[in-house]
């Protein structure tokens, strides 16, 4: 391998857009991990499988943040510490992504039925394969210093190590290029499916269009499906172009934009699926801000008082909206 190109330096504009980003990532998965957890009536299987990477993604974004805030210029204990977490999580948040995909897959696709064993595959898969990767590379010394070629301030593989590449592969690309693969076959097929369901309902499209959001619910699901691996590869493909580069020792690895795409794209993915499946999901929006209101009423002094100068007792508003929703719950408004 060619002698590697001197470290890429990191300009205070770029630190502050990359924090930025890693924040509201934490705060989005922090804000899926709480909606989780206060609407038990949700906690669908597809949204728990998102719980998990949203924890996934959480301590992702929260390693990142340290690593770009220290800019680490030598390999340290700390730099190995937050390059041993990322790694994981990062490593875990491909599995769990993937994992959604396959799920949904086999729910929607080949109408198979799911129980705790499959989600149990999927816990052994996306937690112990990161874990075991990430302990092997730390007892073998292989996270270190990386010279912010293949990272953004944050600690990664040692480049100075002889195996590098392989352990590049190991700790993320391999699993990053393979999602690249797999997320889109399986959300074409899921679409296709969708659309074969839709053509044989044809002749019943007259009765259902006058069903109460009916045409509405399966529009937002099949674009919802459609912008998950769209988003995920937009978000990550930047990373595995440094990675190349990097392997082939170009100066262009050093290049501002590509190195804040690389930045925002490998620490905004809980920031983009809070995006998803809370703002753009309208059972958890409307619940959420039925949330915030109440909680604002509740913080006030006291209830309004008529003419009389007597309290009035105010009936708890009813969002029929919400009722007729829950009522019609289904695996494309859990996703």
């Amino acid at each position: 391998m060619p002698p590697m190109p001197p470290p890429t330096e990191l300009y205070p504009w770029e630190r502050v857009t990359v924090l930025g980003s890693c924040a509201l990532s934490f705060l989005g998965s922090g804000l899926l991990v709480c909606t989780h957890a206060l609407w038990p009536e949700l906690r669908t299987r597809p949204r728990q499988l998102l719980l998990y990477l949203s924890l996934a993604d959480l301590l992702s974004a929260a390693s990142y943040f340290y690593g770009v805030l220290q800019d680490f210029g030598a390999t340290s204990w700390d730099c190995v510490l937050q390059g041993a977490l990322s790694t994981f999580s990062n490593t875990s948040s491909f599995f769990w992504t993937m994992a959604i995909a396959i799920y949904l897959y086999i729910t929607i696709v080949r109408g198979s039925p799911t129980g705790t064993g499959l989600l149990c595959f999927f816990h052994a898969v996306s937690w112990g394969i990161p874990l075991g990767i990430t302990v092997a590379a730390v007892a073998l010394k292989k996270i270190g210093y990386d010279a912010s070629d293949v990272s953004v301030g944050w600690c990664w593989i040692n480049l100075e190590a002889e195996d590098r590449v392989l352990w590049m592969l190991l700790a993320g690309k391999i699993w990053e290029i393979l999602a690249y693969l797999i997320l889109p076959v399986l959300y074409i097929l899921i679409k296709k499916h969708i659309n074969r369901a839709h053509a044989a309902l044809s002749e019943y499209r007259p009765i259902l269009a006058r069903t109460p959001a009916f045409q509405p619910r399966t529009s937002i699901a099949d674009k919802k499906l459609i912008l998950i691996p769209i988003i995920f590869i937009f978000l990550r493909i930047w990373s595995t172009v440094r990675f190349f580069l990097t392997l082939c020792s170009s100066p262009a690895v050093q290049n501002s934009l590509l190195v804040v795409l690389h930045g925002i794209g490998n620490t905004f993915q809980g920031g983009a699926n809070c995006i998803m499946f809370v703002l753009c999901t309208r059972v958890v929006r409307t619940r959420l801000l039925s949330y915030l209101c109440c909680c604002r009423y509740n913080a006030s002094d006291q209830p309004p008082q008529n003419s009389d100068g007597h309290y009035q007792q105010t009936e708890p508003h009813k969002n029929t909206e919400v009722q007729e929703i829950d009522r019609r719950k289904a695996v494309f408004s859990s996703t």
